[in-house]
């Protein structure tokens, strides 16, 4: 868990010094903001159209296997990309096209990525393996960022996508030593499964079981309502502080380090969660919500930020506690295709979130959009666990498989 949790690292700082430096190449070709946002939109489109049969692929091949050949191939197109562009032979077509090459590998590499690090642990410590993961992606993204600048400086934009691809080959190189710990479910893709279930395998049988399952589904919906409204600070909280606050760019870089480092804090906090639930999620997304509400009042940029802190860290351990309910919720023969699921309607999210925000602070200002956002999320969760309080929980019937653990507490539908 150590070497991947390393591998994770380095493989994150890469990823984000190539997606600090890719907005800027875009900008260098076209001169088009609009450019910026279509290659971002093509990188993220294969997930809404692609990822139900990459969750299908990640549960029917071996797990190791299948994560150290997509590392291999993310790596192929940077080392590509960044051949390209030291030859200036870059232009916007090109670029499209590994965009989309990228997003397509993506769905398969995300989840099988997500579960081999789940199967190196016990049961028991999987919530605490997803806090490491989820600190670790924080701490990458802090390097990344601040490398990115370092390398292009000093060797051009090309080096921050020949970093990217070094850290995927990293990342393959490491997979085949990886070995489980004593106790550990060893995922029933180390080894080819029979052909018969290879073919009871569909998509279909994924979507049937997110759909059916009332835990997931309010997952999806508490989720969504924070993402949409309550999460989208590199928007809400640059126009609250460069504009009723009267600051500055210098001012929304602080509030933004300071929401680094909460949401470094509360994967920590995330990592030691034993038994995370449905319940914990919407009850820290409900405080992190009304913790918006009164950021929206500021009427200095020190209350701000005496309130973004607590806000990261609480969003951050909601974060933590969705993922690993996600994660061990469903059957062991079911998860690659539940997180490919997941992954369609996070990209509906993401898509689709920003011009509804954007819409609701035209009407209401910065101000109005942080203040209705939080209280519509709060209100939201609690409605939904009065709901909840007066009915009762449903039994979902799944198929078994061979490995799949039976009887799991995680496996009850009560949040």
């Amino acid at each position: 868990m150590r070497w991947w949790s390393a591998a994770n690292f380095v493989s994150n700082a890469g990823t984000w010094m190539q997606l600090t430096v890719q907005n800027l190449l875009v900008l260098h070709i076209t001169g088009s903001a609009a450019a910026t946002g279509l290659s971002m939109s093509v990188q993220a489109a294969p997930a809404l159209l692609v990822s139900l049969l990459g969750g299908a692929a990640v549960d029917r091949w071996p797990r190791r296997l299948t994560v150290a050949v997509s590392q291999a191939l993310l790596g192929a197109v940077a080392f590509t990309t960044a051949l390209l562009v030291a030859l200036d032979r870059i232009d916007m077509p090109a670029l499209l096209v590994l965009a989309a090459v990228t997003g397509i590998i993506a769905t398969v590499d995300g989840p099988a990525c997500a579960l081999l690090g789940n199967d190196l642990v016990p049961v028991a410590d999987v919530p605490s393996a997803i806090g490491v993961g989820a600190l670790v992606h924080s701490a990458g993204r802090l390097a990344g960022t601040a490398l990115a600048g370092v390398a292009v400086g000093f060797l051009g934009t090309a080096s921050a996508y020949a970093a990217n691809g070094l850290s995927f080959l990293f990342v393959a190189s490491v997979v085949p030593f990886l070995r489980p710990a004593a106790g550990a479910v060893e995922e029933a893709a180390a080894g080819p499964r029979e052909a018969p279930a290879r073919a009871a395998m569909t998509v279909r049988e994924g979507v049937a079981f997110f759909v059916g399952r009332p835990r997931l589904v309010a997952l999806a919906g508490i989720t969504g309502l924070s993402s949409v409204f309550g999460r989208n600070y590199g928007l809400t909280l640059a126009v609250l502080v460069t504009g009723p606050l009267a600051g500055n760019a210098g001012a929304f870089g602080t509030v933004s380090t300071v929401l680094a480092v909460g949401g470094i804090i509360g994967a920590v906090l995330g990592a030691r969660l034993r038994k995370p639930s449905v319940r914990t999620v919407g009850l820290l997304a409900a405080a992190g919500a009304l913790l918006q509400v009164v950021a929206g009042l500021s009427p200095s940029l020190a209350v701000l930020l005496v309130l973004v802190l607590p806000m990261a860290v609480v969003e951050s351990v909601s974060d933590t506690a969705g993922t690993a309910v996600l994660q061990t919720d469903p059957p062991p023969h079911l998860r690659g295709r539940v997180l490919g699921v997941w992954s369609s309607v996070g990209t509906v999210w993401s898509l689709g979130g920003p011009p509804l925000l954007g819409l609701l602070m035209e009407w209401a200002g910065a101000r109005g959009a942080l203040v209705a956002g939080g209280l519509l999320i709060a209100g939201s969760i609690g409605a939904g666990l009065l709901v909840r309080r007066r009915g009762g929980p449903v039994p979902v019937p799944v198929a078994a498989r061979d490995g799949d653990l039976t009887g799991r507490e995680a496996l009850g539908t009560a949040a």
